[in-house]
């Protein structure tokens, strides 16, 4: 199946569809630094990137005529300061909202699925409105905004017309969700927002609830760490070692072990589960790793007091002027912090260890900060390429039976 993607940054979203089974005609990304890690990888030969037709623009200046119809999916990430929590919070009054740009592409290529990602800031009250400017825009994308005509205006005409009908042109069903990263496998509490449309001609019924369950759970961690220790025994660390039991986790430790059953879900992936593997980055095995550096200069200070080693990292992040120093730092439980290297972030978004990752750390950092999960990117990609798998077999038994 077709695809093509838009703010790609560095591939994370691009490489969990890709894994999914789409292939993608192009991927468009202004950012030259973001560019020249993709082809880096295409050049050293990575399988995964292989085929991608990488372009290195503006997407306002996408060349739709160099796109043969039929694309099966439209996704990207529209870039997300406009509407992030650590951000200006100026919503549709910035000048990077791209949601514009991504209505028009999937306007253009009429795709059969869309998908895009944005940050859970979208779904401040402050936005509310322009949150349902942009789901309605998706839905009927072929009646776009008039030259003169504001978008409060616009979004006026799109109720009407949702309202009373007498539209003619490509609709979608719009479905938007706030999901954690954390439930898909992902070591890190990541929450981001997904817009999945579902072209409404095709009769494809997919949902969240339904097609996208949780597949690993925190109850399910505290599971392995409290009740059964398979946790620290997998790990090596015996039991003079092992930390004690968090205080904001001890009331639900005590009903888990009354109720006697395990979850059925996996358990969520925690740092150390993650850096599983990589020697010290200031060891001397560490020059051997790619992209895994030490960086030193790490401290903290109030309300950016690093991840601990035995719960999913906090959320990583990009920053206007470098890294924020938090978000992106390693707690030892003696009260010491580093910074991730650009490998050990790697792995909390679940980049594959041959992934190279272009510039100096800050720059990767950067890159990694603002990429969707590869694993959170499969997981919501793959329930939509079943759903199509479904749907296109239904159509070819109903031609034979013809």
């Amino acid at each position: 199946m077709r695809s093509v993607e838009f703010f790609a940054g560095a591939g994370g979203l691009a490489l969990g569809i890709s894994r999914a089974g789409f292939s993608h005609d192009a991927v468009v990304e202004w950012d030259a630094d973001s560019c020249r890690t993709i082809k880096s990888n295409q050049e050293n030969g990575i399988p995964c990137v292989q085929g991608w037709d990488v372009r290195h623009q503006d997407a306002r200046e996408f060349d739709y005529g160099s796109i043969a119809p039929g694309v099966d999916l439209v996704a990207g990430g529209p870039p997300c300061q406009p509407f992030s929590l650590g951000g200006k919070h100026q919503g549709n009054l910035d000048t990077r909202d791209m949601f514009p740009v991504a209505v028009r592409a999937v306007r253009e290529l009429k795709p059969r699925v869309v998908l895009f990602e944005n940050v859970k800031g979208i779904l401040r009250s402050k936005f509310s409105t322009y949150f349902e400017y942009i789901k309605l825009q998706l839905g009927y994308p072929d009646l776009p905004k008039e030259h003169d005509e504001d978008w409060t205006d616009h979004l006026e005409r799109l109720e009407r017309c949702h309202t009373s009908g007498g539209y003619v042109g490509t609709r979608y069903k719009v479905l938007v969700k706030k999901l954690n990263a954390a439930d898909y496998g992902v070591p890190q509490k990541r929450e981001r927002v997904f817009f999945v449309g579902i072209r409404a001609d095709l009769g494809i019924d997919w949902s969240f609830e339904g097609d996208l369950k949780p597949t690993h759970s925190l109850d399910a961690l505290l599971w392995d760490q409290w009740v059964t220790s398979e946790y620290w025994d997998r790990h090596g660390i015996s039991a003079d070692k092992r930390p004690s039991m968090p205080k904001k986790y001890q009331g639900r430790v005590k009903k888990l072990q009354s109720s006697l059953v395990p979850p059925i879900e996996l358990p969520w992936r925690t740092v150390r589960d993650a850096l599983h593997g990589l020697p010290d980055p200031r060891s001397a095995e560490a020059k051997s790793v790619l992209n895994h550096r030490f960086n030193p200069g790490a401290r903290k200070y109030p309300g950016h007091t690093g991840s601990p080693w035995d719960e999913p990292a906090k959320t990583l992040k990009a920053g206007d002027h470098g890294v924020p120093g938090g978000e992106n730092m390693l707690a030892h439980y003696n009260g010491q912090v580093r910074y991730f290297t650009t490998r050990e972030a790697a792995r909390l978004q679940t980049f594959p260890d041959e992934y190279r990752f272009e510039g100096a750390w800050t720059e990767t950092m950067r890159q990694i900060g603002n990429a969707v999960p590869v694993e959170l990117a499969h997981a919501v990609a793959s329930s939509v390429h079943r759903k199509l798998e479904e749907h296109d077999q239904a159509a070819i038994r109903l031609r034979l039976v013809g």
